[in-house]
């Protein structure tokens, strides 16, 4: 089950250092060490479900490029599976903009024939971009689709499928309707390498 993130109330900070020359002013809004703990959590859930793959087969986390880079590291080394492939695909929908822009865009897809395959996202916004990716997997003869985002924000979702709206298998956090940065996720290239998810206020 996911954990429910509210707004912190703390004075808003722009952290030290890297971010001296930011425009925007930056609020924590889940913590370093709250991350490791839910990606070790989601990590042992994911194993437990992959277990008793064919040993030709083995199962195989897609992560969408960029936002997803942290995540999917430390989520692949708390998956304890003797075998487990790990590939990226190239996707946006962003662009230099805090709005999604409603197109998606994919790079080419990997061979996932027979394979179960977790699609691995920074957070689920609209659906589209999970939306598109899962289509393409289940078309291109994967096995079984899971979804795992590390962020889930409900208010804004738009793209709906025959049991309501889209909806990620392994979800982190869900967030209120509030643009995040940090642990991998960017506004137009800034912020990515931030420890904690942040608010851009």
């Amino acid at each position: 089950m996911a954990t429910s993130i509210d707004l912190p109330h703390p004075s808003t900070v722009v952290p030290g250092g890297a971010t001296e020359h930011a425009t925007a002013m930056l609020r924590p809004l889940i913590r370093a060490d709250r991350l490791r703990a839910r990606v070790r959590q989601l990590g042992h859930r994911l194993a437990r479900d992959l277990a008793g793959y064919h040993p030709d087969h083995p199962p195989m986390l897609l992560a969408l490029l960029d936002g997803s880079f942290c995540f999917v590291a430390d989520l692949a080394r708390c998956i304890p599976l003797p075998d487990l492939r790990l590939t990226f695909l190239r996707t946006s929908s962003y662009g230099h903009s805090t709005i999604s822009s409603g197109v998606v865009s994919l790079g080419a897809l990997p061979e996932c024939r027979q394979r179960a395959v977790v699609v691995v996202d920074d957070i689920l916004d609209t659906g589209r971009t999970l939306h598109t990716v899962c289509s393409a997997l289940r078309e291109a003869g994967a096995a079984s689709v899971r979804t795992c985002v590390l962020l889930d924000k409900p208010a804004r979702r738009e793209i709906f499928d025959g049991s309501g709206p889209v909806k990620a298998d392994y979800v982190g956090f869900t967030i209120p309707d509030r643009f995040v940065v940090g642990y991998g996720l960017d506004f137009a290239g800034q912020y990515r390498h931030l420890p904690d998810v942040c608010v851009v206020e």
